[in-house]
């Protein structure tokens, strides 16, 4: 009888025990995919990158601003103007396709990042920026 009572409780631990392992693989927050800038003539650059664990578009968009910040930075030039930024997500991955201007002066516009700023906001809050 203390045979039959031990085994249940053997196979019990050892599906919670695999359970556990399972989740302890898994990882904890978003993963930044990266991505390549493109020029597109002039001052405009394109950029794609993709996330996984992203809770909500702007996560996404906030991650692009990041790259877009560092990338601006390589190229010394202070600061940046968003054109367009489309965000799509297709299983479990979250793709952000951006357009913005580049330039050693601060750009017309409401939605300019001035990079040095953004940098270190990034840095601060964990994202990176290439």
């Amino acid at each position: 009888m203390i045979v039959a009572r031990t085994l249940p409780a053997l196979v019990l631990t050892g599906g919670l025990l695999t359970a556990l392992s399972a989740c302890a693989a898994a990882p904890v927050g978003p993963v930044y995919g990266g991505g390549e800038p493109v020029g597109m003539g002039d001052d405009l650059y394109g950029f794609l990158v993709t996330m996984k664990g992203a809770r909500a578009v702007d996560e996404v968009e906030a991650y692009v601003t990041c790259v877009v910040a560092g990338y601006t930075l390589e190229k010394n030039a202070g600061f940046a103007r968003r054109v367009r930024t489309n965000v799509k997500e297709e299983g479990g991955v979250w793709i952000a396709d951006a357009v913005y201007s580049i330039s050693p002066t601060l750009p017309r516009g409401m939605k300019t990042i001035d990079a040095e700023v953004t940098v270190a906001d990034c840095t601060e809050r964990g994202i990176p920026t290439v």
